[in-house]
């Protein structure tokens, strides 16, 4: 087993989430870049619905590394892919580093796969999604399992949150708005409680197994 580290910073930025930082980075360059130009990757990348037309099996992989690159007024749009990286580069250092580039690597790509299928499965008509939130909501879950009692500090709470009352609530708010989505609401929500009960169950199964090494 890897030695687990919550230390902070650049330098500590284990393999895999760098060059995941990296990949999604460039990728949202390259959407603003062509988009500029009036080609939209997306009609290639994102994870399309199975009703729209567009639908291809790598959209499965592929709508992982790609975020809103524009909004609808026509600028460049940062928050979805800053919060997110930030989000993955919180909590993924702290999974890295306790199970080890493979096991971390195989445990993101696996929640990720299992967001869209959910977003495909249970909302068939959503148009198109992207963002990396299903696998991230993954991670939280895993790391929830993992570290309950981490405590967290969350915008306008003074007090710091357990990680085992905080992400369980943000899981919440996904299922209610999944199931009674306000209007203009364009977040997937499936998406983000598919990746997050693929976490959990993995983590769970992984323990089970009470194997020390992961290689």
């Amino acid at each position: 087993m890897a030695n687990y580290s919550s230390r902070g910073g650049l330098g500590s930025i284990p393999p895999v989430i760098k060059n995941l930082l990296i990949i999604n980075g460039l990728v949202w360059l390259a959407q603003v870049m062509f988009g500029m130009r009036g080609v939209f990757l997306e009609e290639y990348g994102a994870l399309w619905s199975l009703n729209s037309g567009n639908f291809k099996i790598w959209q499965l992989v592929t709508h992982m590394f790609m975020h809103q690159a524009v909004d609808a007024h026509g600028q460049v749009a940062f928050a979805h892919i800053l919060f997110n990286m930030f989000t993955l580069w919180m909590f993924g250092t702290i999974l890295e580093n306790y199970w080890g580039p493979k096991r971390f690597l195989q445990f993101y790509l696996i929640c990720g796969l299992i967001a869209g299928l959910t977003q495909l499965f249970v909302q068939p008509d959503f148009g198109y999604a992207v963002g990396a939130s299903g696998a991230i909501m993954g991670v939280m879950a895993g790391f929830t399992y993992l570290f309950p009692n981490t405590p967290l500090y969350i915008m306008f709470i003074p007090i710091p949150v357990k990680a085992k009352f905080a992400i369980p609530a943000f899981m919440a708010i996904d299922l209610f708005s999944g199931i009674a989505p306000s209007t203009g609401d364009n977040v997937a929500h499936w998406a983000h409680l598919g990746g997050a009960l693929a976490g959990l169950v993995i983590v769970f199964i992984w323990n089970r197994t009470k194997k020390k090494d992961f290689y």
